[in-house]
């Protein structure tokens, strides 16, 4: 049966920080160019201000059931579409906070990012990271799923190209933009 990729189950198993997004926090990130759905190439490590870059394995395709069978038990790995939404639904409030630009980030090509980018109306752009230059670069964690590579759900504050908050792992996926959020507030990570 296709799973609907924008609610999340009640019984999704709860990621583990298992240390590998440690060494992130500090980081002057690698300079890589990525593909933007907006058609511009970014680098992370080269943006004025604050950014808020969020990572996460895929989206799903409308009607088509999740990667794997077992897709939805694999921590971490549900979500990427509520996760584009909050952060969608927050951008406003984000951005009075200071928060100069936001993209999330996956190894998906940027085609298959753009259809998600219009049909989720994203008001920013996603990256994309389809030969893993900059997980690798920055040693983002990963897990393997059905023959691929896919990034750890993560969050990144980056101001002036320096990682200086992470979120890790990130659970709920849709709260990620209100963690940023209480975050922002003087709440803690």
């Amino acid at each position: 049966m296709p799973s609907t990729h924008d609610t999340l189950p009640d019984d999704l198993p709860v990621p583990v920080d298992d240390g590998a997004a440690d060494h992130l926090r500090g980081m002057r990130l690698p300079d890589v160019a990525l593909t933007a759905t907006d058609g511009r190439t970014v680098s992370l490590a080269r943006l004025p201000g604050r950014t808020v870059a969020y990572a996460y394995p895929r989206t799903g395709e409308p009607g088509q059931p999740g990667l794997t069978p077992d897709w939805d038990a694999i921590p971490g790995a549900r979500g990427c579409t509520p996760q584009a939404c909050d952060f969608r639904d927050h951008h406003a409030a984000l951005t009075a906070r200071g928060v100069a630009q936001v993209f999330g980030l996956s190894t998906q090509t940027s085609a298959y990012q753009r259809e998600a980018a219009e049909r989720l109306r994203l008001p920013f752009p996603l990256l994309a990271d389809p030969h893993r230059a900059f997980a690798m670069a920055a040693r983002l964690p990963t897990f393997e799923a059905g023959g691929q590579v896919l990034l750890r759900r993560l969050t990144l504050v980056i101001d002036d190209g320096v990682v200086s908050e992470l979120f890790y792992p990130v659970f709920p996926p849709d709260r990620s933009a209100r963690q940023v959020l209480d975050w922002l507030d003087g709440g803690s990570a």
